[in-house]
């Protein structure tokens, strides 16, 4: 059926998936319940599996670490290793992953920082009339691959059921053959909502075939997919084309015409 993998570690990597489950938990991250941290984790990493995404080995090593830290806290204190007062004295797991969380955290907002300057930047261009605040609606918001992964596990409920009733498969979807389907869609709307690219999905194969085909589509940055605001319905659309700056004599020359207006 899926004709090649799409790599996870392409959009994002396990310190990024840990980052969301938090901010979806809205607690600080000193205070987040690793036990159920640990949990949700495992449940995307065994959901990107079940869709064929090749997962990176790091998934892997931070599900097993997960694992570790949360068969810790379920034991009763008078059960737990003896090696645990010497780890309280060291390097305790826990404390080990969430100050790399909060490291992490520091150079993610950094770096989201440094993206919206830059954004910024690129929309100066030569001298122009000021344009009123009012005119440019806010930006929407990306949607991440977690996101994305969240909002397919709804849809592939409804075929759960089949597997486990021992429904038997043969569908010839592919991933390349989805991607065209999106993006001839898309050329005769400007916009699909995420869900109707399923509305008509007969079989969990045909479910993982779209999914991978619009993730394919996103890496190579020929759709986006976004959110007009948060919690309202993810849409896909067509990516805009990167800005392209004047050429260094038209903004030369716009900048002399206008000191001579001037």
């Amino acid at each position: 059926m899926v004709d090649y993998k799409v790599q996870v570690e392409v959009f994002e990597g396990p310190l990024d998936l840990l980052l969301y489950l938090v901010r979806k938990e809205e607690v600080d991250i000193y205070q987040v319940n690793l036990t159920k941290l640990a949990t949700q984790f495992i449940e995307y990493v065994e959901l990107m599996q079940e869709l064929d995404l090749e997962v990176a080995s790091e998934f892997l090593v931070m599900a097993a670490t997960l694992l570790h830290i949360k068969s810790r806290e379920l034991l009763p204190v008078d059960r737990r290793p003896e090696d645990d007062s010497a780890e309280e004295e060291g390097e305790d797991p826990r404390w080990e992953l969430i100050r790399k969380l909060v490291e992490y955290k520091k150079f993610k907002d950094a770096a989201a920082r440094l993206q919206a300057i830059e954004e910024e930047q690129a929309r100066v261009y030569a001298r122009r009339a000021p344009r009123l605040a009012f005119e440019t609606p806010p930006p929407p918001l990306q949607v991440s691959v977690f996101q994305l992964l969240e909002a397919v596990n709804e849809v592939l409920q409804r075929f759960r059921a089949r597997h486990e009733a021992n429904f038997i498969e043969d569908d010839p979807w592919t991933v390349s053959g989805k991607m065209e389907e999106i993006r001839a869609r898309l050329r005769e709307r400007p916009r699909v909502r995420f869900r109707d690219l399923f509305a008509r999905a007969g079989s969990r194969n045909e479910v993982v075939a779209t999914f991978l085909a619009l993730l394919e589509l996103i890496r190579l940055r020929v759709v986006t997919a976004f959110q007009e605001q948060p919690f309202s319905d993810i849409e896909i659309a067509p990516a805009a084309p990167e800005p392209e700056p004047p050429p260094v004599g038209a903004a030369a020359a716009s900048d002399q015409s206008g000191a001579a207006s001037a």
